[in-house]
């Protein structure tokens, strides 16, 4: 008689320590929601190599996942985020890009087309020029809450940080986007 499936998350991860296959069903479940916020981040050039450094970064570290601290798809958009932190210059080059040139037209294609609809939407100059007024933590926070269902307590674990520092990033990060896109209405 065998042992009933493994369908927790953090159940999976703790048996990938001695199978490491079982981390395969992690990457089926979340590799999409995953690649979809960083190519919303850094465009969909990089959101394959970086999703996909996501879960090897994951794996590698998933003897250090504490399910005390939080769900598993909570710890791996905190790996994307630090990630696309760390391609931030790449991101800010893009925002300030897309600040001076109208969008272009979004990539076809059925897969893409979640990915594309998020791009159209950053591609706007006006939002682009407005994302750059904020600080890289107020973004991180902000883009989470936007291209994620994450919750408040699970953008709080994938920062690091408390749940009252997301409340305030978020709030002072829409608070700067409604005033710089005010202000940039009228240009």
């Amino acid at each position: 008689m065998s042992a009933p499936p493994i369908v927790d998350d953090a159940e999976l991860v703790a048996a990938s320590r001695d199978d490491p296959e079982r981390f395969t069903s992690v990457y089926d479940r979340h590799f999409a929601a995953i690649r979809r916020y960083v190519a919303a981040r850094l465009g969909p050039e990089p959101a394959d190599d970086v999703a996909a450094e996501t879960f090897l970064t994951a794996f590698r570290r998933r003897a250090d996942y504490d399910p005390v601290r939080g769900e598993v798809r909570a710890w791996l958009f905190g790996i994307a985020t630090r990630l696309v932190g760390e391609h931030r210059r790449v991101e800010e080059r893009r925002y300030r890009t897309l600040a001076r040139v109208a969008p272009g037209r979004p990539e076809e294609g059925p897969e893409e087309r979640v990915a594309d609809a998020v791009d159209a939407q950053l591609a706007q100059p006006r939002l682009a020029a407005a994302l750059r007024t904020l600080s890289r933590k107020e973004r991180d926070a902000l883009l989470l809450a936007a291209f994620t269902d994450l919750t408040r307590d699970d953008i709080a674990v994938a920062l690091g940080i408390p749940v009252g520092t997301v409340g305030s990033r978020l709030n002072r990060a829409r608070g700067r986007l409604r005033a710089a896109l005010s202000t940039t209405k009228g240009k």
